[in-house]
């Protein structure tokens, strides 16, 4: 399955990605850029990275998680005015008479 469009990346390349830095180094914490860097590739848009994320996951030989992957990434904020408060807008504000 192609999990990066925009560089050709499948979830077979992350998993061997994965299991080559494991094998070079047991304890060393992988990333995202480090597996994009391990496959000669860049990031381009990040669209992907939620589905690059749990990607990650799914692999056996991932190990201990760095924060970021440990993350829920399924979790709905309920705040969707991105941190303004109420009324921020002109239109909305009440003028005195």
């Amino acid at each position: 399955m192609i999990v990066c469009h925009c560089t050709q990346i499948s979830d077979q390349d992350i998993h061997a990605a994965i299991d080559w830095m494991r094998t070079a180094d047991p304890q060393t914490i992988i990333t995202p850029g480090k597996i994009y860097h391990a496959l000669g590739k860049r990031a381009d848009c990040g669209g992907c990275m939620p589905l690059f994320l749990d990607t990650m996951r799914a692999c056996d030989k991932l190990g201990v998680a760095p924060p970021i992957l440990r993350a829920r990434t399924d979790s709905k904020k309920e705040a969707t005015h991105e941190g303004r408060r109420q009324g921020h807008r002109l239109s909305q504000r009440r003028t005195a008479v």
